[in-house]
């Protein structure tokens, strides 16, 4: 790591954007290549160009083989750690990579070949990691849908990705309840025109489902036969411009956005990204709290920690209640983590329970060094609060689905720039960050407009979307001409530094003011006295739209809810001014997420305007919407 206390940030960005191609090709050679690259980048193919045409790869075996083969066979790889069923679980390097060649061996045997996809319909479990590296192995192509998924949105995505095989289990695990998952996934091969080959089902001892006789079979029994008899399955070569993975956006309608993730770019990013923009080193233990279904969890709990030869931690909990506040910390603890990447919503529900931080000091946190945020927003009075208890740094960092990594971040292992809360810092090597107006014009610094990134895009990001170049080009690349469209709107200092200040559907037009709700739920997250909020634009008949302020206060304030949202329009209206025409605070027991903690602003507002509105498929708790339709009963 850079600790001379000069970054090398801006003198390796200037190069890679000065010459691409000798940049890559250079982060290239960490990755094992069976054939290497014939073009850095060729951009005569694909939409807009692919990376490392002519190269020949396997990311299981980038993953797995080669450390088991140069030391790491006994380092543990993978520590599954489940408050939920009490259990940890640790595999080493050759453990997993046994467990991988075993299943591997079985998909093979029900006829998945190189370039068949594969559903996935998986809890937190180790047999997820298992499943995912067993596809790449044999050059399959997995796709992730998140556990629990409503049995219609799984049923588009069988339809879309036409999968010979789906890979599930009895039951998901959530604090207080088991979720069935047997019964979702019936109906949904039921509701899909494409009927998978088989079924592979993992019986958890929490419930054990009932199997579908000539279709559904036991995962213990065939992984028992397999091991049994010393089945094992090499991996097959691809080319770096095959996918290794779909994985569909959440809350799409109608035919889902497939995103699909090719071999080559995806390992030379996540590889180049471990150190570089995470710090972490080959043998360190790295914890990502997300989940498997989401981008996130494919880059950083699976692909990235295994491809630099880290320890990773899967962990099936929440940040509260599993036991309770302190459950980062045990874990960070226990397993004597260095760094944590979660979403900035976790640290605000544990804030909410513990505002002081007493769990923070029960547990030895001496090995702990980064803390990393990405997922929402992360508004600066949480970033202080983190910094202030753990004395670490915090790090937002922005991505998307479609890129796979980091767009913009803090480069701990080039160096550390100087954080500025509310800024996600500056642009990762390979992407060129603009913000234009619309017509597609760069504006000047501290100037609101639409975040852009200009073309073509670093590896790791999307080359297009599952069999539909022409949807790809409409909803990312036609906007603006030369640049991919990130659908988020904020502005550039002039350090060059990006402020992500909301989707652009979140910046709201009130009396021909175009105004952030998420410089106002800065503001209102200032409040000592608020855990977190949502600013969003309602319906008004003299300004078009006024903004409307959502609060959940922190556990143990005893104020009247009234008293405080009082308080909140003045803060607003001091620090804003009459201009945002903020009167409108509503105190509510909890705000709706998705599971992976992103707030669902878009049906908070429709119910707000009146308008008819559909359950998010990816909704945490749908009972929620419920206290909300009653908190706004009256007040708009």
């Amino acid at each position: 790591m850079n600790i001379q206390g000069k970054s090398l940030y801006h003198e390796i960005h200037a190069r890679s954007l000065a010459d691409p191609q000798g940049f890559w090709a250079e982060a290239a050679t960490e990755i094992d290549w069976i054939e290497p690259p014939k073009t850095i980048f060729d951009a005569s193919q694909g939409v807009y160009g692919r990376w490392f045409t002519g190269g020949v790869v396997n990311t299981c075996y980038n993953a797995l083989d080669r450390h088991v083969e140069r030391g790491r066979a006994d380092q543990v790889a993978l520590i599954h750690d489940s408050p939920l069923t009490n259990s940890v679980t640790k595999f080493t390097y050759a453990a997993l990579l046994a467990e991988v060649q075993a299943l591997a061996a079985i998909m093979r045997d029900f006829g998945v070949a190189k370039g068949d996809r594969v559903i996935l319909y998986m809890p937190m479990v180790p047999e997820a990691v298992v499943a995912m590296l067993a596809c790449a192995r044999i050059g399959a192509v997995h796709s992730v849908v998140f556990g629990g998924f409503a049995a219609k949105e799984l049923a588009t995505r069988i339809d879309d990705a036409q999968p010979k095989l789906i890979l599930s289990a009895s039951c998901g695990i959530e604090p207080g309840r088991i979720v069935q998952y047997k019964p979702l996934l019936d109906e949904a091969i039921r509701l899909a025109g494409s009927k998978p080959k088989a079924c592979i089902v993992l019986q958890r001892p929490q419930l054990i489902c009932n199997l579908t006789p000539g279709r559904d079979y036991d995962w213990a029994s065939l992984r028992r036969k397999a091991m049994n008899d010393g089945k094992k399955a090499p991996c097959v070569p691809v080319a770096a411009t095959d996918p290794l993975y779909i994985l569909y956006t959440s809350g799409t309608t109608g035919i889902p956005k497939g995103v699909v993730r090719d071999n080559g770019g995806h390992l030379v990013a996540l590889k180049w990204s471990m150190f570089n923009l995470y710090g972490i080193k080959p043998g360190e233990v790295w914890w990502c709290g997300s989940d498997i279904g989401w981008v996130v969890g494919h880059s950083y709990i699976i692909y990235g920690p295994l491809l630099q030869g880290a320890t990773s931690i899967m962990y099936e909990g929440k940040p509260v209640g599993t036991p309770d506040a302190g459950a980062f910390w045990r874990v960070i603890s226990e397993h004597k983590a260095v760094a944590l990447f979660t979403a900035p919503t976790a640290f605000r529900a544990i804030r909410k329970e513990d505002p002081d931080g007493k769990f923070i000091r029960q547990y030895d946190l001496s090995k702990f060094r980064t803390l990393f945020l990405a997922g929402e927003r992360a508004d600066p009075p949480t970033v202080e609060w983190a910094e202030q208890q753990l004395k670490v740094p915090v790090i937002d960092h922005w991505w998307q689905t479609e890129t796979g990594w980091c767009i913009a971040g803090n480069p701990v292992g080039l160096g550390m720039l100087p954080v500025k809360h509310g800024s996600p810092t500056v642009p990762m090597p390979g992407y060129q960050v603009d913000v234009v107006d619309e017509a597609a014009k760069p504006v000047g610094p501290n100037t609101m407009g639409s975040i852009v990134i200009k073309l073509p895009m670093p590896p790791g990001c999307l080359p297009t979307l599952w069999n539909q170049d022409e949807r790809f080009k409409e909803a990312y690349l036609t906007e603006f001409p030369g640049y991919y469209k990130t659908s988020d709107a904020g502005y550039k200092d002039e350090d060059g530094y990006v402020f992500v200040m909301g989707r652009t559907d979140d910046i709201i037009n009130v009396a021909g003011h175009r105004l952030s709700t998420g410089g106002m739920e800065e503001i209102l997250a200032s409040h000592p006295d608020v855990a977190e909020c949502a600013v969003l634009g309602v319906k008004d008949a003299i300004k078009g739209e006024v903004p409307c302020g959502f609060l959940v206060l922190k556990a143990g304030v005893k104020r009247p809810p009234a008293e405080i949202e009082k308080e909140i329009i003045a803060l607003v209206r001091d620090k804003l001014g009459p201009v945002a025409a903020f009167k409108l605070a509503i105190t509510v027991g909890r705000l709706p997420k998705t599971r992976s903690g992103k707030i669902l602003r878009g049906t908070i507002k429709k119910i707000a305007d009146g308008e008819s509105w559909a359950m998010p498929a990816t909704i945490e708790d749908p009972k929620v919407l419920d206290e909300i339709g009653e908190a706004l009963k009256g007040r708009v």
